[in-house]
């Protein structure tokens, strides 16, 4: 039996960011097909009941968009029985290691040149950009899986927000699903109870008050402005979003229309 997102996400107690992606309409009239796709964050601190839970959904993928560093960092998923685990990394682990350690471990000077006057902000989108114009060989690897025998699907990556929340808005497009309604479903990140939890080393100096947290706030929120700059960047790089899907991805005609059988109600 297929588990709806309203009766799993309060039990989620070791996974954040967990929902399921159904219901959203296209622009020709159809929905997304409820028990088919679902996001969250990693699944490496997951309970027991949260497994439990998980392995009721039916998924036959799990999409771990992960890198090693990350890996190394959360730990690997927990398993779930019968479920394929693909690792798909769309950031370089060797990218940002000494930042995050900074955002972890550094003092408020510190802080202040790195992410003060914007410079967080143009951080996260400069990273939205990356990934639509360095992934396209990913992104089309992850919706070839869906339209051919991948779904019931989990994506996530780390808060499940920024990687995941990329792929599930391009995997949305793909959908022909409204603009409006993958905005909203990315910005539900920003609820208090999916918001992915800051850390700071408690050594780390003025630990987390008021202005550590105003510094760090563009890197754990998730923004309009990312996403558009994703959106303006299909539109800037390949023209528009059936460029970036047929010269970007790599996706036919037919492809799409498989993807579409899957994956919307009929």
């Amino acid at each position: 039996m297929t588990v709806t997102s309203e009766t799993v996400e309060p039990l989620l107690t070791g996974v954040r960011n967990f929902r399921e992606v159904g219901g959203l309409p296209t622009v020709d009239g159809r929905r997304v097909r409820r028990g088919v796709l679902y996001r969250s964050g990693h699944l490496a601190h997951a309970t027991e009941e949260d497994a439990a839970f998980l392995s009721r959904l039916g998924l036959h993928t799990v999409f771990d968009f992960r890198n090693s560093a990350d890996q190394a960092l959360e730990g690997p998923d927990v398993e779930l029985p019968g479920v394929r685990n693909v690792n798909v990394p769309l950031s370089d682990p060797a990218h940002g290691a000494e930042f995050w350690t900074m955002v972890r471990e550094g003092d408020l000077t510190e802080l202040r040149a790195a992410l003060g006057d914007g410079l967080a902000e143009a951080r996260m989108i400069a990273t939205y950009r990356e990934m639509i114009t360095d992934r396209a060989a990913e992104h089309g690897r992850v919706l070839r899986a869906l339209a051919e025998d991948s779904v019931p699907a989990l994506m996530h990556c780390a808060a499940g927000k920024d990687r995941a929340g990329l792929s599930i808005a391009v995997t949305l497009l793909a959908l022909n699903v409204e603009r409006e309604a993958i905005e909203a479903d990315y910005l539900e990140s920003n609820a208090p109870h999916h918001r992915y939890r800051v850390y700071r080393s408690p050594e780390a100096a003025e630990g987390m008050s008021p202005e550590v947290m105003e510094l760090l706030a563009p890197l754990f929120d998730v923004r309009p402005a990312y996403l558009h700059t994703a959106f303006d960047t299909i539109d800037d790089h390949w023209g528009g979003v059936e460029g970036y899907f047929t010269r970007g991805l790599g996706l036919t005609p037919e492809l799409r229309e498989r993807l579409r059988d899957r994956l919307l109600e009929s």
